[in-house]
Formats: structure tokens, sequence, C-alpha cells
């Protein structure tokens, strides 16, 4: 007579999860983010993406944290976590290049480039995981976030021409370095509060921004 098999989780059961719910917050400011870039509003769209970034390492943190998780849950979390990182870090920037491009043909191979890349690089990640405990293989693609809100800092004093092919140059740059065959450090550790301390300055800067609009 054979054994009962195990009943299966449900979808929703792994909402539960306090990490899940850490990338379900950064996926909500991506998608703010993505509503507000093709509205062609950049402040508000950069500082969904930066806060996508803090929720997307806040989540590492507290499942890190976590005592008892099972193996299906984690499990879980790290397909959502590569799912939700596709959009705040591949998408969104994708959508911020061509809106700010004003939806030309022109900024179509920039736009598929960042996003191929992060989903090549997720799935590379995914496959081989960690070069060793403190580096990566291809830059991380939270990074992308983290760059392209500082660059677009210059935005308002440069001409709108000159600023659309340095973000041009940008995303394309970090789509080079998210699949480049080299190591770059894994950020652990204390640079969370550096991370945050960013986040917060540049929320102050983007909001002020958007109170001058």
């Amino acid at each position: 007579m054979t054994s009962p098999k195990p009943q299966q989780a449900t979808i929703l059961s792994f909402v539960r999860d306090l990490p899940n719910i850490c990338s379900l917050a950064g996926l909500l400011c991506a998608v703010l983010g993505i509503y507000f870039a093709v509205l062609g509003n950049f402040p508000a769209a950069i500082i969904g993406m930066i806060w996508a970034t803090l929720f997307d390492w806040g989540d590492g943190i507290i499942a890190r944290r976590m005592k008892g998780r099972t193996n299906e849950f984690q499990a879980f979390g790290g397909q959502l976590d590569s799912l939700i990182d596709i959009v705040s870090f591949g998408v969104l920037p994708a959508l911020i290049l061509l809106s700010y491009g004003e939806f030309s043909p022109l900024f179509l191979p920039g736009a598929f480039l960042i996003v191929a890349a992060c989903a090549i690089r997720l799935s590379y990640f995914n496959l081989f995981g960690l070069n060793d405990d403190s580096s990566y293989i291809g830059m991380a693609v939270d990074n992308n976030g983290i760059i392209l809100a500082f660059v677009f800092l210059f935005e308002s004093v440069l001409n709108h021409t000159f600023f659309s092919v340095v973000t041009y140059i940008t995303v394309v740059a970090m789509a080079a370095l998210n699949v480049a065959p080299i190591r770059t450090p894994k950020f652990t550790g204390r640079w969370v509060y550096v991370l945050t301390a960013y986040v917060f300055g540049l929320t102050a800067i983007y909001g002020w921004m958007l109170l001058r609009r």
C-alpha cells in the first residue's frame, strides 16, 4: 500500500511569507515607477525604482535571518525575487529610456538590450549562484537602479537631446556589465546602511524636484 502523497501548498500560501511580502512591495514600487515613466514623470519613476532596489535588498536580509523557513518557501522566494528583478531592473529602466526618448523607434534596441541582459543575467545566477561567497560573475542587476538614479540627477542641467544620448549609453553600458564575464563584489553587511541612506537621500532630492514641477 502506497503512502498518501503530501498535500501541495497553495499558491497564495507563499504570500504569507515575510520575505515574499517584501519582494512584492518592491514589485509595487516598480509598477508605480513604470506608470510614472510612461507619463513622463521621471522623478517619481526614479523614486519607485530606488525603493524597489531597497526592498530587493531587504527581502534577502529578512530571508537569511528567518529561522525554520522550509525549502519550498526558500525556492519559491528565489524564483519570485528573480522575476520581480526583471521588472524592476530590466523593464523599468527600459521604459524610462523609451519614455525619455519620446518612444522613438531608435530607442527600442537599447530597451531590448537591458531587458534581455537582465533576463540572461538572472537565469545564469539561478543556475550557478555566486562565484564565491563575496562576488558575482557579471554586475548584479539591482545596480542598474542605483546607477540610473544617480545619472538622472544631471537631467535638469543638460539639454534633452544630449541627456537622451547619455541615458541611452548608460542603459547599454549597464546591459553589457550585467552579462560581462567579470567578477563584481557582493555588497552585504553594513552596505545596507549605505544603500538606505542613498535611497532616502535621493528620495528627498527627487521629491523636491516633484514639488518644483
